[in-house]
């Protein structure tokens, strides 16, 4: 007689969670860095080196990375 198995390996399933978990961090992760460029970039030259950075730390500040 024959048999069918009708179970599956989760292991497609916890790849795809994985994955669509690290888009959603890579996005929040870009999110704040967005919202920090935009908070410093509101800055006066004068309240950037109040603070001690000028209007080139800005990206490095904000973890803007350039590929």
């Amino acid at each position: 007689m024959a048999s069918i198995e009708l179970t599956r390996s989760s292991a497609g399933g916890a790849r795809l969670l994985s994955v669509v978990s690290g888009l959603g961090d890579r996005f929040a992760a870009w999110k704040d860095a967005r919202l920090t460029r935009n908070a410093l970039s509101r800055l006066s030259d004068r309240e950037l080196d109040d603070i001690g950075l000028t209007r080139g730390d800005i990206g490095r500040i904000a973890g803007i990375r350039r590929f």
